[in-house]
């Protein structure tokens, strides 16, 4: 066998995090090689041709938590980026003749909340004004690394920080925060709302990669989870990718190449391998071995605890709570090719409408949520499930033949294991062709408009894309899974229980979302060590066995 390659750090997974990390750690001067299982990197967000002639973002669909900081620092518009704001705010078909569609303007939206509910209108500005305070406060946290609780006197600073920014939220705001992570998002919109339509908009936000009723509690702090990114400068903006999400991995892989790191695909990673109990690079499923003294893992924690390191490399307590990581998102994706667009018995329109260009939902109530959830814990999936459905092509013309379009379908409803030995293997046709039949029921040329459409169950997103149970965000963001307790008390810090190993992907803080994150930070983090110790030893070949010492 030849010998092995030696770098100063390999990264485990091509997804976004991955080559995040990866270009922060070769701009330092590191040498570092990506690698990634699937023939093409970009993890969740790619873009693929689905049916002939049709492309589209195959898992993540939108722009908005993507970090400035990092779109700056790899220059990611010089190597391709163009995001466009979404020209829309959101429409929801309530049946055949009634609707609620609301703009992007604060003036327009608020006009179409009050045209329904004076008592809404007036709360709204102020539901936004705490909320918005709310997510101030989470994204000045973002970057940070968050404190290790138990982790002695190096954890004060940090701390420190957290609760002088606590502290400057003031009673009221204290309050909501304890409300975001105890309440249910059900709980605090009918406090605030009375109008249905209006609380099925806010609550899938709270429902998006979260298998959970509005009523479940903890629900509340996803819908601030998905606020508080920006487009373009806009803070809380959603946009759109041209060119679909792959385009913004494919500028990353850019930065990176630039940088100096080398990118391998379709190559597997099998095992972690360790010397005197320490990372020491990783095995391949092919066999061959890369040699690195950093290891950084852009995957689901189960999987890199469950089947790339034995249970005996890290402590009992550790490996109990990986075990018990929850990943569940109860979610099916879906890419549909279409001759036409679809037309709304309830907004009838000449060809493109405003409404088009809408997040187009399918979530009436909270009890139509509600039900949704039921139906997936005791049938598998909703009868109605809740549904968004973008249609980027009115955007972004290149993602189809002329006079056709592309629709994004995210649905909610859809349990990750089914009930009675059922298997999504051969339950997902019948699975995809209930939201084409939901959806028709609003758009009566939904079905016969559909010429190829391409369905991920939670299986497939877990089989395709390594998002164990379907979990878009690598794991449940409830607050045992959050801040300081992501992926585990005294881990927070993106250091692993192995030495040399770090976590740098959704599993980590923050979670989930197309962010760039949780790589930015494990970088910082790996450098901080690289710097602070004696050069790590590469170790020697015939001691990689992969034993535990």
């Amino acid at each position: 066998m030849a010998s092995a390659a030696h770098y100063d750090a390999v990264v485990i997974g091509g997804g976004h995090n991955g080559l995040t990390c990866a270009f922060y750690l070769a701009r330092a001067g590191k040498r570092v090689c990506v690698l990634e299982r699937r023939h093409i990197v970009g993890g969740a967000a790619v873009t693929e041709e689905f049916h002939p002639g049709f492309r589209n973002s195959t898992a993540s669909y939108s722009v908005s938590l993507l970090s400035p900081q990092v779109i700056a620092d790899m220059d990611l518009a010089r190597h391709g980026l163009t995001v466009k704001l979404r020209e829309a705010g959101y429409f929801v078909p309530l049946g055949d003749s009634d609707y609620l569609l609301l703009p992007k303007e604060p003036a327009e939206k608020l006009a179409a909340i009050a045209a329904r509910s004076p008592r809404d209108a007036a709360a709204w500005p102020e539901y936004n004004r705490r909320l918005d305070a709310l997510a101030a406060l989470l994204r000045a946290s973002l970057h940070e690394t968050p404190p290790n609780l138990g982790g002695g006197l190096s954890q004060l600073p940090p701390a420190l920080t957290l609760g002088n920014r606590l502290r400057k939220l003031g009673l009221e705001g204290q309050g909501d925060l304890i409300d975001l992570f105890g309440k249910s998002a059900g709980e605090i919109l009918d406090s605030w709302f009375e109008d249905g339509a209006l609380k099925g908009i806010l609550a899938f936000d709270a429902l998006t990669g979260n298998h959970a009723s509005p009523y479940t509690p903890g629900t509340a702090y996803v819908l601030l989870h998905h606020v508080f990114g920006q487009v373009n400068g806009v803070d809380g903006a959603w946009g759109h990718a041209m060119g679909g999400m792959g385009a913004i991995t494919q500028a990353m892989a850019r930065a990176c190449e630039e940088a100096g790191v080398t990118i391998r695909t379709d190559v597997p990673v099998a095992q972690v391998l360790r010397e005197e109990g320490a990372a020491a690079g990783v095995r391949l499923e092919s066999g061959e071995e890369i040699v690195a003294p950093v290891v950084a893992a852009n995957v689901n924690p189960k999987l890199l605890f469950g089947q790339m390191l034995p249970d005996a490399a890290v402590p009992p307590a550790f490996a109990r709570r990986m075990r018990d990581w929850r990943c569940a998102s109860g979610t099916l994706r879906m890419n549909v090719a279409l001759s036409e667009l679809p037309r709304f018995t309830c907004l009838p329109s000449q060809g493109e409408g405003r409404h088009h260009r809408a997040s187009i939902l399918i979530t009436p109530s909270l009890g139509y949520l509600e039900r949704a959830f039921d139906d997936a814990r005791q049938l598998g999936w909703a009868r109605e499930p809740a549904i968004e459905m973008h249609i980027p092509s009115t955007i972004d013309p290149s993602l189809a033949p002329p006079g056709c379009h592309v629709a994004s379908l995210f649905c909610q409803g859809f349990s990750p294991v089914l009930p009675d030995g059922r298997s999504w293997t051969d339950q997902g046709e019948a699975a995809a062709d209930t939201v084409i039949d939901t959806i028709t029921r609003y758009a009566p040329n939904f079905r016969a408009s559909v010429l190829g459409r391409m369905v991920l169950t939670p299986l497939d997103l877990e089989q395709k894309l390594g998002l164990v149970g379907g979990d878009i965000f690598h794991g449940s963001l409830r607050l045992d899974q959050l801040f300081s307790a992501r992926p585990a008390v005294g881990h927070a810090d993106y250091r692993m229980p192995v030495p040399g190993l770090y976590l740098c992907g959704s599993g980590a803080h923050p979670g989930g979302g197309v962010t760039g994150i949780p790589g930015h930070n494990a970088a910082r983090e790996i450098l901080k060590d690289m710097k602070s110790r004696a050069p790590l030893r590469l170790g020697r070949r015939k001691q990689l066995t992969g034993a535990h010492p």
